[in-house]
């Protein structure tokens, strides 16, 4: 006699990817994205010939999602990725709420939304229709971006002990897409446990070689130190998209720090900026001599020298002095 088959098991809204309407909410970009990525990845698993359609809010006119969604004759999967959901047009709005009261069979439709008053009604209208939703707020906290970093390394079943994860957060601050890639960077290279020897060896390796030493130097306009400085490093196994990673965050503290309100006290202008104070009053003494337009010429840089490691280029020791002297020579643009 056959075993009676095991009833299967119907998968909640907030655990099926394939669900018709996924609503990805909060302003952390790293996650939004991730959240994107989670249901397409899923729906090509399903169907390798899935169609992804990612629209701004300006690609989505009246009439365009009744035109996605219509029956297909040939049955395909759908993903519809409407972006920034808070901002479209009332006719739009109209549109969409139309359709998630009655979503077509085999399309998946995912909304990116701020969250926040702008934007409630189709906020609340997905929420009314059942969507799966995905929280996606920024980390303010210290206490989350650590826990974002166990989660990190948990989640490529990876050990790494809890001062290497406070030691990473110390060490990178409060931008998550750079606390991913270093998780990311430091699976790739490690094996076993990771602890706070490597992180130490990774992101302050010896003293006057660290990554965060090179990126103080060329914002601060000191072209020479800082290649030395870069050379040295390089030559001691420090990784050059650490070295990027740093620049990249010297340069956007400038920025932050530039653009903030005056008149705040220490501690509200920490909270506001995502820094330590003792991160501020460095930040504070390098942007003597910085411009906006420094900024923007330095940020691009960075973006280059990155882009060229990644293999965009053939040279990323090259790519990184380059990268250094322009960015000094930003650091005088004023």
């Amino acid at each position: 006699m056959l075993d009676a088959m095991p009833p299967k098991t119907k998968k909640s809204p907030s655990e099926d990817l394939l669900a018709p309407l996924t609503l990805a909410v909060g302003q952390e970009d790293l996650l939004l994205d991730r959240a994107v990525r989670q249901v397409i990845d899923a729906a090509r698993a399903a169907d390798a010939d899935t169609d992804v359609r990612d629209l701004a809010p300006g690609e989505l006119q009246p009439g365009t999602l009744a035109e996605l969604t219509s029956p297909s004759l040939f049955a395909e999967r759908k993903v519809v990725v409407i972006r920034q959901a808070q901002d479209l047009p009332a006719d739009t709005v109209k549109d969409v709420k139309a359709y998630i009261a009655a979503p077509a069979e085999e399309i998946t439709l995912v909304l990116v939304h701020a969250g926040g008053a702008k934007g409630k009604g189709l906020l609340d209208a997905a929420r009314k229709a059942g969507a799966r939703e995905v929280a996606c707020a920024k980390m303010t906290k210290p206490a989350d971006r650590l826990a974002f970093v166990r989660g990190e390394f948990r989640s490529v079943g990876r050990s790494a002990t809890p001062e290497a994860c406070q030691a990473l957060v110390d060490a990178i601050g409060s931008d998550l897409r750079e606390l991913a890639s270093a998780c990311a960077q430091l699976t790739a290279d490690i094996e076993g446990t990771i602890d706070e020897v490597v992180v130490a060896r990774y992101y302050t390796g010896r003293a006057e070689a660290s990554s965060f030493a090179v990126a103080d130097r060329a914002v601060e306009g000191r072209a020479a130190e800082a290649l030395e400085t870069l050379r040295w490093a390089l030559a001691t196994g420090v990784a050059p998209v650490l070295v990027t990673s740093a620049l990249a965050q010297g340069v956007r503290a400038i920025g932050k720090l530039a653009s903030a309100p005056g008149g705040m006290r220490p501690g509200d202008l920490a909270r506001e900026l995502g820094m330590p104070p003792w991160k501020i009053d460095r930040v504070r003494q390098q942007m003597r001599g910085w411009s906006a337009d420094g900024v923007a010429v330095a940020l691009r840089a960075v973006a280059e020298a990155d882009a060229a490691i990644k293999g965009g280029g053939y040279d990323p020791a090259y790519a990184l002095e380059k990268a250094v002297v322009t960015i000094s020579r930003a650091a005088r643009s004023r």
